[in-house]
């Protein structure tokens, strides 16, 4: 059998989505009959149906869905390729330090005075992201390296060093008699009747159970505390988007959390290696 073509798999992909060979079609940009073909003509290569054709319309087979997930993966992969490749092609790009806006804010501080005083390192461009997305941006080529934290952050598949270890604080509603105590413990945070803990989905996109607001991104999470409706526990230095409404209050009992740079372990970029040296030598001095 052939190897499958990126085409092929942008094909199926799009009808797969849309469960609907017009709709797909249109979304392509091609006429529905060539569109029809391409698909039959895949199945009979790979010797499965991939999906299944009635009146009602149609829905995906059990291969079908195996190759829906392989495919998007595989498509990814072949887009984060090519964004690399152009970026490596240009001497003088920047590289794409991608990170959590307001997270970590004294470690990027120092990261990029030390770029600045050191003549070889490279030139850094930020990118900020909301909670979560590091791991996507370094996948699909976006960024070349990333600030994460662990244990919070997906860094399966990645290298990186760690660069600092910190504790947690509550954000509290200013006005609320949580802002008034010196400290806290994950027991004091976790079931205030009037104030639910926020809900940050999980590594898979879930969010876990509670009365809590599901929250996404960092300015609805700032809003929901400044009101009153949520608390929530985040590192130390993520308290750099405090708002004059918020208190932050150490809980003493919450895990440590550490800052890590993270690249993909395929880079063989000297830019970046020399990023995770000056990255190193700010550790090596710090006071």
């Amino acid at each position: 059998m052939d190897d499958l073509e990126t085409r092929e798999l942008r094909y199926f992909v799009a009808v797969a989505e849309e469960l609907h060979f017009g709709r797909a079609a249109l979304r392509l940009g091609i006429a529905q009959p060539p569109l029809s073909r391409a698909i039959a003509r895949l199945e009979r290569r790979l010797g499965v149906r991939l999906l299944d054709r009635d009146r009602r319309g149609v829905a995906l087979t059990e291969a079908g869905g195996v190759l829906l997930r392989e495919a998007g993966a595989a498509l990814d992969a072949v887009a984060a390729a090519a964004r690399r490749t152009r970026r490596a092609g240009d001497p003088k790009r920047p590289l794409v330090l991608a990170t959590k806006a307001g997270a970590s804010h004294e470690v990027l501080r120092r990261l990029l005075d030390s770029v600045a005083s050191d003549p070889q390192a490279p030139p850094i461009e930020i990118l900020l992201c909301e909670v979560g997305e590091q791991a996507r941006l370094l996948r699909d080529g976006h960024a070349d390296v990333a600030l994460m934290h662990h244990p919070y952050d997906d860094l399966a598949g990645f290298d990186s060093e760690d660069l600092y270890v910190e504790g947690q604080v509550a954000i509290v509603p200013a006005g609320h008699p949580l802002a008034s105590r010196d400290r806290l413990t994950l027991a004091d945070v976790q079931d205030v009747p009037d104030l639910p803990i926020a809900r940050w989905p999980r590594l898979d996109g879930t969010y876990p159970d509670g009365p809590g607001p599901e929250v996404h991104t960092q300015s609805q999470l700032a809003q929901l505390v400044a009101l009153g409706r949520t608390l929530l526990v985040i590192p130390a230095s993520s308290r750099a988007w405090q708002w004059p409404e918020h208190v932050a209050v150490p809980v003493v009992d919450a895990p440590e959390v550490t800052t890590v740079i993270a690249w993909p372990p395929s880079s063989r970029s000297l830019a970046v290696a020399s990023l995770v040296g000056v990255a190193a030598d700010m550790i090596m001095s710090a006071p």
